[in-house]
């Protein structure tokens, strides 16, 4: 793999135990699938769980689709935003908070909700499953693996 053109991606949601690892592997996953050269971590917006592995409710339901969550949660740095080329939040909520932090006007024009590279389902957003139920992890799961397709089409 050429690491010229690797494209760098960072996803980011609340605590970095549920959505945000989970984007990361699937992501991993897929592009080493389909050969191409992406670096791809996460991040949290609060450092509450900082060096925790991703929820066990997550880890359970990713290994059902044959992933394994392996990130240990971090939070996100001012670093970040000019290190990665992208930066995904997985709500609106997440959005604004990045914007606040991000430094400058062009780390602003890398942040992207993650619904946006949806192809196959229609969604405001990758909702948070930490109070949910079974479903709401699996829904999680539909979604980030739609959206890390449209991901791998943009590159």
């Amino acid at each position: 793999m050429n690491t010229g053109n690797r494209k760098k991606i960072l996803f980011v949601c609340l605590g970095n135990i549920c959505r945000s690892p989970m984007a990361e592997e699937i992501l991993r996953v897929k592009a080493r699938e389909q050969g191409k050269d992406v670096e791809v971590d996460s991040a949290g917006l609060i450092d509450f769980h900082e060096g925790e592995l991703p929820d066990s409710r997550m880890r359970r339901h990713a290994q059902m689709h044959g992933y394994r969550l392996t990130h240990h949660s971090r939070p996100i740095d001012i670093a970040d935003f000019s290190y990665f080329d992208v930066v995904i939040g997985m709500d609106r909520n997440n959005i604004s908070r990045l914007l606040r932090l991000a430094p400058d006007a062009e780390s602003r024009s890398k942040i992207v909700l993650a619904t946006q590279y949806l192809r196959h389902h229609e969604a405001e957003t990758v909702p948070d499953p930490y109070y949910g139920g079974e479903s709401d992890f699996e829904l999680v799961i539909t979604l980030l693996e739609d959206v890390a397709e449209g991901i791998l089409e943009d590159i």
